[in-house]
């Protein structure tokens, strides 16, 4: 199945863009609190939470009305946006909720999970939400914090036609790109695809580029080559040009989440029994680049030469 929501399946009714939705946004940091902002001022009442009190102040100014617990979201709200750093803090927010959930009384409530989590998480829930009448989509994000504060994610989703249908809204006010993968799960598999190559050509990048180096070729002029060939990627159009070449390295995403996907890629592999010898050597080398820590910025890892700085 691969298409963009914007078709709709027969005998889907997608809910009126015109109505004034509520929508909850749980985790209001790089991501959470750009989602928040684009859903407030696209016309969604927005209603955000987090437990630092500075990034609900953030996004207060924005129009975001700031809720003290997450039960207040889950109360008043038609879709619900995670954000959250772990499948364990997805599914630990929506077993505390699920009470609530349950006195909805028949109002149809859809978790838009933009989280990088897992697909057997996403499953269990998706199934567990069913059974009460509600919705859940695995739709992890790309795109960054910019993407986030402008509306311009790329968003890779699993889930029902009918809850795709309905989300709908939500979705494209969120995301220019939003592509319906599969099945529940679906959406996390392709996000941890996604950032397993990404992984990989911040190295290979980086290795061609000091390659370049060595041999007496302005980098510069080697990654203006690539970004004309074949050698190309996002992360070399993107990525080096604006954080590593800058020394910059302030992209929002930070080593520790994509230590965390690259391990996430590599334990799905195993589990499906992929036979995944690069990967496997991406895996090592997040893992062991002992000399950056988790709350270093991700870009850090194309670093190919001494910072100008």
């Amino acid at each position: 199945m691969r298409r963009g929501i914007g078709t709709e399946d027969k005998g889907v009714r997608p809910m009126s863009d015109t109505k004034q939705e509520t929508v909850g946004v749980i985790g209001l940091g790089s991501m959470g609190l750009g989602m928040a902002q684009t859903l407030a001022g696209k016309g969604f009442r927005t209603l955000g939470f987090d437990l630092s009190d500075g990034r609900k102040a953030l996004a207060q100014k924005s129009g975001v009305v700031p809720v003290d617990a997450i039960g207040d979201a889950f109360k008043e709200s038609t879709f619900l946006v995670f954000s959250l750093p772990t499948a364990k803090d997805v599914a630990g927010v929506v077993n505390e909720q699920i009470e609530g959930l349950k006195n909805r009384n028949g109002q149809r409530v859809i978790i838009i999970d933009t989280s990088t989590s897992e697909p057997d998480v996403s499953r269990e829930l998706a199934a567990k939400l069913a059974s009460l009448g509600h919705g859940f989509l695995d739709a992890p994000v790309s795109g960054g914090p910019s993407g986030a504060a402008s509306g311009k994610l790329t968003m890779m989703i699993g889930g029902t036609d009918e809850d795709v249908a309905l989300a709908r809204p939500a979705i494209e006010a969120m995301a220019a790109k939003a592509l319906h993968v599969g099945s529940s799960g679906a959406g996390n598999v392709a996000k941890l695809v996604n950032n397993l190559l990404a992984a990989a050509h911040m190295l290979t990048t980086s290795e061609g580029l000091k390659l370049a180096l060595a041999a007496g070729i302005d980098p510069e002029a080697a990654l203006r080559v690539l970004n004309a060939a074949s050698g190309r990627s996002m992360i070399s159009e993107v990525h080096f040009p604006t954080w590593i070449m800058s020394d910059k390295f302030d992209s929002g995403f930070s080593m520790g989440l994509m230590r965390k996907d690259v391990r996430l890629a590599s334990e799905l592999a195993a589990r499906t029994g992929a036979d995944l010898p690069m990967a496997e050597l991406v895996a090592k080398l997040w893992s062991t680049s002992t000399d950056l820590k988790d709350t270093d910025d991700f870009t850090r890892m194309g670093a190919f030469q001494p910072s100008s700085n």
